[in-house]
């Protein structure tokens, strides 16, 4: 008898057929992208990692998980050999058909778990897009799964300090999922010469200069690597993964909660 499982891909029609008659109503669609993730880390890090948290998280609150989306929206990191980047509006385009698709097939609840920030803003206005078409009650948008870690889990991972690209957090997390795809011979440290700044909050800095200069990683680093890796172990990586999963956890809870205190007018 064939073993059951919570990836949408390796399931049956009938098995699909199955869930959703008993009730099931959520997909988690896992978005990456094809970059360069330093001279140590796959090119699939993102995909990998977002497939990774998403197959955990479906397993505890009975979804799906779509087959990934690995090509996505890379351009900042043109110049490197490695990288696959979309038009933003053939990626837009992806994300509001995919919506349209399961829609039709009876998910009632479309969640793009990102692991690619560069994708983030696009994938929220594609949904807003394809909602118009989207029968009504069904709900599509995207999570990035580390937007619920906590202060402390955003300053040991993703501040400034410890980097936002093939880091420590990311190339251990590979490490955890498979540690033979690791270089741990090339695991290193850069960080981009950026200025003293006079704002708290640099956010609004980094997106001017990354999301609108194609190959802006490429001219903020010579490796691809924006943090330090070199401590990078299979335990920290396991430390991250269940991270981002009580992340998006609770980013789904809150969500709901949200809808249920905001009924329809």
């Amino acid at each position: 008898m064939k073993a059951p499982t919570v990836l949408l891909g390796e399931m049956t029609d009938p098995e699909v057929d199955a869930y959703v008659r008993g009730g099931g109503d959520t997909v988690l669609v896992p978005v990456g992208a094809t970059e360069q993730h330093g001279p140590h880390s796959p090119l699939c890090t993102d995909t990998l990692l977002a497939g990774e948290v998403s197959r955990r998280v479906a397993e505890r609150i009975n979804a799906v998980v779509a087959p990934p989306v690995p090509y996505a929206l890379s351009y900042p990191h043109v110049g490197f050999r490695g990288v696959v980047h979309l038009r933003l509006s053939t990626f837009c385009a992806l994300v509001e058909d995919l919506c349209r698709c399961f829609a039709t097939m009876g998910m009632r609840r479309i969640v793009f778990v990102n692991g690619h920030f560069d994708n983030t803003f696009a994938i929220a206005h594609a949904c807003a897009t394809a909602a118009e078409t989207l029968p009504a009650g069904v709900r599509a948008f995207p999570v990035n799964y580390w937007d619920g870690f906590t202060a402390e889990e955003h300053a040991r991972w993703q501040s400034g300090d410890a980097g936002l690209h093939a880091n420590e957090a990311e190339a251990s997390a590979v490490m955890a999922v498979d540690a033979r795809l690791v270089d741990v011979d090339l695991l290193n440290r850069e960080l981009p010469p950026f200025p003293e700044y006079r704002v708290r909050n640099t956010g609004a800095v980094h997106t001017a200069f990354f999301f609108t200069t194609p190959g802006s990683v490429h001219r903020a680093t010579a490796s691809g690597t924006w943090g330090d890796a070199t401590g990078a172990t299979p335990e920290i990586g396991e430390e991250y993964l269940e991270a981002g999963v009580r992340s998006t956890l609770l980013l789904l809870e809150e969500i709901d909660r949200t809808f249920d205190a905001l009924p329809p007018r």
